[in-house]
């Protein structure tokens, strides 16, 4: 029997306990509120206290709770303090490291997966585990040729665990929403579960990897390592050591902050243009902040390297686990960059047209533009700037906005619609953003949008045809 559907009920049992508990705080708070304190000070030690029972209980288990803890844990920014302080850690840790299976699983695994000689395969092996994530641990290891490697082996049964878990979640979802504000989190989960078969699957998860390496093989700025080997339930990849990007967020200095910021939004938009796929997994675990100098990998070496220089540049980002992809043949979709144009010029009919034709406003529904693009430009006030620095108060700004049922915000919101076609795309847009306002980075955003968003910049045909069209009007 495999380790995680033996422990079905222990993990169903603790997942279905979340919401009693949530039930059992709601009436502590009607209690003291009875007794005299405001709904406002109430409410926010009901959400202190639901953020520790919830990260405790996803801390603890693998499989579709670590997966739903980690993406939730990217939109830590958009917490109040009061509930995010005290367990900034603890979603740091769902981020970057779980629990580890027993080497004795390791090695079964990997005997049955690459045969009884599996040992052959490598100079070295090292049975403690270098990382551990929700569906799948990363071991390091020298390749027979002299190439440190990195060897993920999945976890036995971790398909069943994630679409149990899933399933548990989705039934309370509803009583998760309010530790992040403005944001559907049964939607999410839906996702979460409609990727589980694909993350399951290596074979995809190489396939992605190597277009990717390839593509960024000569990059000075983005390394992606090569797969070295893949079979069911084993993938095995060039080793590359730097600083986790969670490492980062809490002891990074500002250049460090800053480059890896940058980095991340140039590969989030080049890369759709470069490979044709978007990473969709963008939390800090799946990135390393990698010095030039391959001398100084060491975190502390890499830091005061960084310390020293003074500058931004002399950094790489390192960019693992690509088991979560969109395809996306074109790049991104013109539309994005054509309706982020379009709003910075003011433009409110044009955008709210684009916005019916691509179903983000339904038939039924009938709005008005200029609402939608006073909706609009706050969210994309990054893009606006020559340079912006992202900050946790501006993402709970923007947070609070789109929540609060009496602003304005927050009733054009409902009416909104998301395509299918773009769920995962605004995800991992949005998350980037979260971590983006975890560095706290200064990033010129605008820049990477000209040279790589598809419709973002007019080309000098289009230019010409829109002005034909003014002059015609």
């Amino acid at each position: 029997m495999s380790d995680l559907p033996r422990k079905a009920v222990t993990r169903t049992a603790k997942l279905a306990a979340l919401p009693l508990g949530f039930a059992g705080r709601a009436t502590w708070g009607l209690g003291k509120r009875i007794g005299g304190k405001s709904a406002e000070l109430v409410g926010r030690e009901l959400q202190q206290r639901t953020a520790e029972q919830l990260f405790k209980v996803l801390g603890e288990l693998k499989g579709g709770a670590m997966k739903f803890g980690q993406a939730m844990s990217v939109f830590e920014s958009a917490l109040p303090e009061e509930v995010a302080g005290p367990y900034r850690a603890a979603l740091t840790k769902l981020q970057e490291a779980a629990p580890p299976m027993p080497t004795r699983t390791v090695h079964s695994v990997l005997a049955e997966r690459l045969g009884e000689d599996w040992h052959d395969l490598f100079l070295e092996f090292d049975d403690k585990p270098a990382a551990a994530a929700s569906i799948g641990q990363v071991h390091r290891a020298v390749w027979h040729d002299g190439r440190e490697v990195a060897v993920k082996v999945q976890y036995p049964g971790a398909g069943e665990a994630l679409l149990s878990d899933l399933n548990q979640l989705s039934r309370f979802a509803r009583l998760l929403g309010p530790l992040i504000p403005g944001m559907d989190i049964k939607p999410l989960i839906a996702e979460l579960r409609d990727r589980v078969s694909e993350e399951l699957d290596y074979a995809l998860e190489a396939q992605a990897q190597r277009a990717h390496a390839e593509e960024f093989a000569d990059d000075p700025d983005v390394l992606v390592p090569a797969v070295v080997h893949q079979c069911e339930q084993v993938l095995v990849t060039e080793w590359i050591d730097g600083i986790p990007l969670s490492e980062v967020i809490t002891d990074g200095t500002q250049e460090q902050r800053d480059r890896a910021g940058q980095l991340l939004a140039r590969f989030l938009f080049s890369g759709p243009s470069r490979t044709g796929l978007l990473h969709a997994d963008p939390h800090p675990g799946n990135f390393r902040l990698l010095p030039d100098d391959p001398e100084g990998s060491e975190t502390t070496e890499a830091t005061e390297a960084a310390e020293g220089s003074g500058g931004k540049g002399g950094w790489r980002l390192g960019v693992l686990d690509f088991g979560t992809v969109d395809r996306l043949p074109g790049g991104l979709p013109a539309t994005i960059g054509d309706s982020l144009r379009m709003t910075l010029d003011g433009d409110a009919e044009a955008v709210y047209d684009l916005l019916r034709e691509e179903g983000f406003v339904k038939e039924s529904i009938e709005l008005d533009p200029d609402a939608v693009l006073d909706y609009l430009l706050p969210i994309i006030e990054p893009a606006q700037a020559d340079e912006f620095t992202f900050t946790r108060g501006w993402m709970r700004s923007q947070a609070a906005r789109i929540a609060d049922p009496r602003s304005p915000a927050h009733q054009l919101g409902k009416q909104l619609n998301l395509p299918p076609a773009y769920l995962l795309i605004h995800r991992v847009t949005l998350s980037t953003i979260g971590v983006l306002c975890q560095l706290g980075a200064t990033v010129r955003l605008r820049d990477e949008l000209e040279e790589w968003l598809p419709g973002f910049v007019l080309d000098d045909d289009e230019t010409l045809t829109e002005e034909d069209s003014a002059a015609g009007a």
